[in-house]
């Protein structure tokens, strides 16, 4: 299912068609191919992407998590 959560969009392939897709919409295939030529600077801009994703999704939603 796609959902386009985070907003951090990449060109993939798909059945031979070039597509943008969300990263948290990726296989985990596709995360590793897009994520392998990131130097450290755009691994943490992206950490940090989807951190205020994830905590705009739980705002939204009044959603904690309990252990």
């Amino acid at each position: 299912m796609t959902r386009n959560l985070d907003g951090n969009y990449f060109r993939v392939k798909r059945n031979g068609e070039w597509e943008s897709i969300c990263f948290s919409d990726l296989t985990f295939d596709e995360m590793c191919e897009v994520l392998d030529d990131y130097d450290r600077q755009s691994l943490i801009r992206m950490c940090i992407s989807l951190g205020h994703a994830i905590k705009d999704i739980g705002d939204a939603f009044d959603i904690t998590r309990e252990d």
